[in-house]
């Protein structure tokens, strides 16, 4: 099972160039708003043609410029799942499943097919039942049930937690990434949310402006995110200017401080960043004196706000984040951070 995806599009002030190359598992597009995810995964789907490039699952082009191919959308074997699920809400369970089964199977198939889908997705006795009658879950139940029975080599899915409230959503995540398992399909998904990029996604492509700042295997790329686009993506709250300064060190002039990082530092550095629970209070390697600016209480959690003693006070404080559990008993004058929790950033 694989994917390949290499598009370039212009859409008036906006150009898509995206490219990336998965050997299966779910591959996760994360990015803004407005930041081509969903017109990456239309351009897969057929619904958008790239000026030019390349689509191909499973080494059969479905997209080829060079090759003058454009695989209509209904023959590309692709399904997917839009952000509402699209249900028709004056049918049954049963008929919409049936109603999305391609032409060409007898009656005796469709039944079948539709039995299969209603056991495999644990929908047994909800056949009669309407969109309005079914939960959130049962919902996306159904409408993967719809693109299943025919299928698919693979699944788009766009955005399909954005409307949901944070407790819905985490359950329908766990019982997404079970069906998912179970059908062993190759699975593109688009989100903006960086929890559901890291629980779901095997590899991960994160999208800027149109453009790919970065793509591998998801754990590496919260580890090493590369870019400064994709620190910020993948939760890090302390981005800052920097400069190489030595084989190992980096200048940062809006904190006043240099710090050594655990791999040499390229040329091209534009930015470090420092992940908030990456910080230890009092002395230790990379320690510089602070100032305390503020605390935020969080549900499970605390933020300490500093600022180094160098720094200017409109510059954006450093946050320091830590288990409620774990609150300091006197707020420390030094924080310091280990080379290895020193994110090099390139562009």
């Amino acid at each position: 099972m694989a994917i390949d995806v290499n598009v370039r599009k212009s859409l008036g002030s906006f150009s898509l160039d995206v490219a990336f190359s998965s050997k299966g598992g779910i591959v996760g597009l994360l990015g803004a708003s407005g930041s081509g995810k969903s017109k990456t995964l239309q351009c897969i789907a057929g619904i958008e043609r790239p000026d030019e490039g390349r689509v191909a699952v499973n080494g059969k082009p479905l997209f080829d410029s060079g090759s003058y191919i454009d695989m209509p959308v209904q023959k590309r074997r692709v399904g997917y799942l839009f952000q509402d699920y699209a249900l028709f809400p004056n049918m049954t369970v049963e008929e919409n499943i049936n109603y999305s089964i391609r032409k060409g199977r007898s009656k005796a198939e469709r039944t079948a097919a539709i039995a299969s889908m209603v056991n495999r997705l644990r929908l047994d006795g909800l056949e009669r039942n309407k969109p309005a009658q079914l939960s959130g879950g049962q919902q996306q139940r159904v409408a993967l049930a719809r693109i299943l029975v025919n299928e698919p080599e693979v699944l788009l899915l766009d955005e399909p937690f954005s409307a949901l409230d944070s407790y819905l959503k985490e359950k329908l995540m766990i019982e997404l990434s079970e069906t998912l398992a179970q059908f062993r399909k190759d699975v593109v998904l688009v989100t903006h949310s960086r929890d559901e990029a890291y629980q779901l996604c095997d590899s991960l492509a994160i999208l800027s402006d149109g453009k790919l700042e970065v793509f591998g295997e998801t754990k590496a790329v919260f580890a090493q995110p590369r870019t400064r686009a994709a620190a910020v993506l993948t939760g890090c709250k302390n981005v800052v200017a920097a400069r190489k300064d030595g084989d190992c060190t980096a200048r940062i002039p809006e904190w006043g401080i240099t710090v050594t990082a655990a791999e040499p530092v390229g040329d091209t550095l534009c930015a470090v960043g420092i992940r908030a629970h990456s910080f230890k209070g009092g002395e230790r390697k990379n320690s510089f004196a602070v100032r305390f600016v503020e605390e935020i209480e969080q549900p499970f959690e605390w933020v300490l706000k500093f600022r180094y003693d160098g720094q200017q006070d409109k510059s954006p404080a450093i946050w320091w984040r830590f288990p409620k559990d774990r609150y300091p008993r006197d707020i420390p004058s030094c924080l310091g951070v280990a080379p290895e929790d020193i994110l090099l950033l390139y562009k």
